[in-house]
């Protein structure tokens, strides 16, 4: 077997946490995947996992493997990269990751233009509202709303992330228009399943404080899905500007409470500092930059 391959596996069970999702980020069966893990132990003599069926976890000997192997694999792919920075044309695989609202209605687009623009570069784009590893994940670049934490990546902004409260006439015709957040508790507030209570609907009082979390009939983890309940006449929503706009543009949503909105955000693309010399990387930056900057 490939035993640079083995040690990949090896290195992505250890850090994705499961046989099954470093079989899937290698595009294989669990069961070859757990042949690798088998080759590596059988090479070196040693019992380097110890696996049951809900869990595996490092032996002595395995954690030390697992340290050589990731400087190892690093050595490799510096090199790899090193080659690929001397090309002069980019190209290759982009692996993004975005927020399904910004990426949807935003990213998207500019990802398009790029793609037309470098022919020999493809892009792969995830969007999940839920933040995921970077590094672990194997992405080249992230788009993240709020301040970036220190995490030793390259942050470049792209302007600000704004929040706004909007229902639609019908709505606002029958149940009445809310003057300040307190009123919302009256009112069927559509509510974003990965906020919590403490980041959710989180708008101003106008003393400089927050208000408490209102309740609500209706619940979905899809900006999308509450835009449509919202246009529907049947609740308040809270989403980003860029995908309400167009709706109030149009008449079909009311802003409502804009004295109360949250606060904008940055929004910030991401990306390790070992990567910023490919050629892919380093003009998909600059094109998104130029877009989104003034």
């Amino acid at each position: 077997m490939d035993r640079l391959l083995s040690m990949e596996v090896f290195v992505a069970v250890v850090e994705l946490g499961s046989l099954t999702a470093a079989a899937a980020l290698h595009e294989m069966s669990p069961a070859m995947a757990a042949k690798h893990l088998k080759n590596l132990e059988t090479r070196l003599g040693l019992r380097l996992m110890v696996r049951t069926t809900r869990r595996q976890s490092l032996t002595e000997a395995g954690q030390a493997y697992f340290a050589r192997c990731k400087g190892i694999l690093a050595e490799i792919r510096d090199a790899e990269q090193g080659a690929e920075a001397m090309r002069e044309a980019p190209r290759g695989n982009l692996r993004i990751t975005s927020t399904v609202s910004f990426g949807s209605f935003a990213l998207t687009p500019v990802i398009a233009d790029y793609l037309s623009t470098y022919p020999d570069v493809s892009v792969e784009l995830s969007l999940s509202d839920l933040v995921e590893d970077l590094v672990a994940s194997r992405y080249d670049l992230a788009v993240r709303i709020g301040e970036p934490a220190d995490s030793g990546l390259i942050a470049r902004g792209l302007g600000r992330y704004q929040m706004m409260v909007c229902a639609a006439p019908s709505y606002l015709e029958r149940y009445g228009t809310p003057a300040t957040p307190a009123d919302l508790v009256r009112h069927q507030c559509l509510d974003f399943s990965y906020w919590s209570r403490r980041t959710g609907w989180r708008l101003g009082n106008g003393d400089g404080g927050e208000t408490g979390y209102p309740s609500g009939r209706f619940v979905s983890n899809n900006g999308q899905a509450l835009r449509q309940a919202a246009l529907a006449g049947f609740g308040i929503v809270l989403q980003p500007e860029l995908l309400l706009a167009d709706d109030v543009r149009a008449g079909r949503l009311t802003p409502i409470l804009r004295p109360y909105w949250p606060a904008a955000r940055p929004i910030s693309l991401l990306y390790p500092k070992d990567r910023q010399a490919l050629p892919k990387l380093t003009t998909f930056v600059n094109f998104v930059v130029a877009r989104f900057t003034p």
